[in-house]
């Protein structure tokens, strides 16, 4: 997969974005590997406000992708309602337990390795 093309100025939710938009269908990442990549390791709760608002963006960002560093699906009730999130990944293989993802090793994407 080809780096995604961030913008140059310093508008840290489009980056966010670019990047999330590059998570393969049937993956997922972290709100920490997303922020690490985009060198700001500590902006994790950033990148979770930004895919929180990311629906408000005309172009299909799959924020369903992005969970937390535990595999939880803490950005849940941002979808409508609490179950689409879990829905969406399931139906791209996911499995999961208690709003857990219990195959996150296997399908965890990490952007600094891939992009």
């Amino acid at each position: 997969m080809s780096r995604p093309k961030l913008k140059s100025d310093n508008d840290f939710f489009t980056k966010v974005y670019e990047v999330t938009k590059c998570v393969p269908y049937g993956r997922i990442t972290s709100y920490g590997a997303i922020a690490r990549y985009l060198g700001s390791g500590r902006s994790a709760r950033m990148v979770g406000w930004a895919l929180n608002v990311s629906h408000n963006n005309m172009e299909f960002i799959p924020a369903h992708r992005v969970v937390n560093r535990n595999g939880l699906l803490t950005g849940k009730y941002h979808f409508g309602n609490s179950t689409t999130m879990e829905q969406l990944l399931q139906n791209e293989g996911i499995i999961i337990e208690n709003d857990r993802i219990m195959n996150f090793e296997e399908k965890f994407w990490d952007p600094a390795i891939e992009l």
